[in-house]
């Protein structure tokens, strides 16, 4: 399976650089509880960022949070998503719920990721999330057609 890649630009190396100082601002060590940062940027290119709320039940990951504060801050149209480890670790791909959530609310948002040769490029969510089901609010889930989350 052939996954289309897009180059990162310069507004995606300051994404990542905003989401590794959040996360080098607020890490508290390597068995701390906050050891991931997140950041994403809005159409109109205001960058929101979040931090990792471990916890034994679950807590929400660094690009939740992001994704809350962006939307609690008014952005409705995001472009680019990014996570960075603490201690230097770099750019994390999203796991499994977060890939979900992004897939359902932002199905246009591209995913910076790090790859074999680093981290070079950035990827579409729905590309992420091959044979996925979209799910709304006002649907169940049904399978992806290509024209956006909750469409039959």
């Amino acid at each position: 399976m052939h996954i289309p890649t897009h180059e990162l630009t310069a507004a995606d190396r300051e994404l990542i650089d905003f989401a590794r100082d959040i996360v080098d601002a607020n890490t508290d060590g390597e068995d701390g509880v906050h050891t991931m940062g997140a950041a994403v940027r809005a159409a109109d290119g205001t960058m929101y960022g979040g931090i990792n709320l471990y916890h034994f039940t679950g807590g929400p990951c660094a690009e939740l949070v992001a994704l809350g504060h962006a939307r609690a801050s008014g952005a409705r149209e995001l472009s680019t998503i990014v996570a960075v480890g603490n201690l230097g670790r770099g750019v994390v791909g999203p796991c499994g719920r977060d890939r979900q959530v992004l897939f359902d609310y932002h199905p246009a948002i591209r995913v910076i990721l790090p790859t074999a040769g680093g981290v070079v490029a950035s990827v579409g969510i729905t590309d992420l999330v091959p044979f996925a089901y979209a799910w709304s609010p006002d649907t169940v889930a049904k399978a992806y057609d290509g024209e956006g989350p909750g469409t039959p």
